[in-house]
């Protein structure tokens, strides 16, 4: 699968309402066969930034950044932020989450 953490630095103006602007673009990525999660968080560090943690099948990330609403989110979502987004992407082995080893509940 590939996941993918990346980091947007809102425009403090805007930090409160992200994820209503965000919200058609999530809703949409979420819709699509290839899509494993696609979550928002927001940095109690720093409350304007928010950290998008998605993840694809190997066959889903292509489609994803060459759909129309990716296409539509490159178009809309920097005049909301205050700087470029970082990302870390990578290919890793599985095909979701499982329980951590180092901390278990009973």
């Amino acid at each position: 699968m590939i996941l993918i953490n990346v980091k947007f630095p809102v425009k403090p103006e805007y930090a409160d309402r992200w994820p209503e602007i965000s919200r058609e673009f999530t809703e949409t990525t979420l819709a699509e066969p290839g899509n494993l999660w696609f979550e928002w968080s927001r940095s109690v560090k720093d409350p304007n930034t928010y950290v998008l943690i998605e993840a694809f099948t190997d066959e889903g990330a292509a489609p994803h950044v060459n759909s129309p609403h990716f296409k539509a989110m490159q178009e809309e979502f920097p005049q909301y932020l205050s700087a470029t987004p970082q990302i870390v992407s990578h290919q890793v082995e599985g095909d979701g989450w499982g329980p951590m080893g180092e901390l278990t509940v009973d």
